[in-house]
């Protein structure tokens, strides 16, 4: 399905009947940047764990399902099923999207961690350049995490209170590269935050528990001004919808906007509290290894003190 140009904003209904539930599930566009990219980055990690376990190494499936299934999976879903059709035609689908492109799918990509399985399969040589990249000054500064939450918070306001919404209305190329920027973006947030990987910018947990608490009003006051005011996001655009046929089963513009506001605000909390159960099963996990450490090291203290011949200190 191609996408509309502003100008003939008012044509698109020839594409696009009234949308239902059922219609998310069985319309699909198959853009070629979201399927190539999910079918290259999707194979590589299934060869890397293939890989693994040809040689006889472990690799827990949660983390293949995470990358694979609910990562790659919501970006198709996303960008390729009726959310892509029909997310240039209601600003509250576009919404519904542009929530599982910035956090839902960067979640479910840092929790695979690819990097770590990249690290355990590459040759020798890429493995080195991959070390580089890591270790390199750019990748501290990209996840740095004061620059990095700044990034988070502003790119939304950016994209809605600007002229570059508007344009991935009218342009293809702009209207993928905003899908891409979104997942981007999450992903420098999200990674070094609940990742797995041994990326920089990784900090303590409660430095963690309390990035993600500021995260949390951003979304319910970008929410709620998107749905308390009166001027219309991409006027022009949404307007011109309504004067087409599609203006017989179209909500209103402003109605249309103010759902769009709530999805954000609602939908924004709500993930917010799945982040909470990751860091804190994340943190639980992490005391519990912790705590096993110190017990084995104690016990190996204890059992060279009680050896045979063991020096007893001059004090005793």
């Amino acid at each position: 399905m191609p996408r509309t140009p502003l100008a003939d904003a008012s044509t698109a209904s020839t594409y696009l009947p009234p949308l239902d539930f059922w219609g998310v599930l069985s319309t699909w566009v198959f853009e070629p940047v979201p399927i190539v990219l999910t079918a290259w980055i999707g194979g590589l990690y299934l060869l890397g764990v293939r890989t693994l376990r040809a040689r006889g190494d472990a690799w827990p499936v949660a983390r293949t399902i995470s990358f694979v299934v609910l990562g790659l999976g919501s970006f198709v879903f996303a960008t390729s099923s009726g959310l892509g059709a029909y997310d240039t035609t209601l600003l509250s689908v576009h919404m519904v999207q542009h929530m599982v492109l910035s956090m839902v799918v960067p979640l479910a990509l840092a929790l695979g961690a690819p990097v770590t399985l990249a690290l355990r399969t590459l040759p020798a040589a890429p493995r080195r350049w991959l070390l580089v990249v890591l270790h390199s000054r750019l990748a501290r500064v990209l996840t740095f995490p004061p620059l990095v939450l700044a990034l988070y918070i502003v790119s939304p306001w950016a994209l809605y209170y600007s002229d570059w919404y508007p344009l991935t209305l009218e342009s293809t190329y702009w209207h993928e590269a905003m899908h891409l920027h979104l997942v981007l973006v999450g992903s420098m947030f999200f990674w070094p935050l609940m990742g797995i990987d041994p990326v920089p910018g990784r900090v303590g947990y409660p430095f963690r528990v309390l990035i993600t608490v500021l995260t949390l009003p951003f979304h319910a006051f970008l929410g709620v001004t998107i749905m308390g005011q009166e001027t219309l996001i991409a006027e022009e655009h949404y307007l011109a919808l309504r004067e087409g046929p599609m203006g017989a089963w179209l909500p209103d513009a402003l109605d249309d906007q103010h759902l769009a506001g709530g999805i954000l605000w609602g939908s924004g909390d709500l993930i917010g509290l799945v982040f909470f159960g990751v860091l804190f099963v994340q943190w639980v996990r992490s005391s519990m290894a912790e705590a096993k450490r110190e017990d084995r090291r104690l016990d190996r203290l204890e059992a060279r003190e009680a050896a045979p011949g063991a020096r007893v200190p001059a004090d005793q």
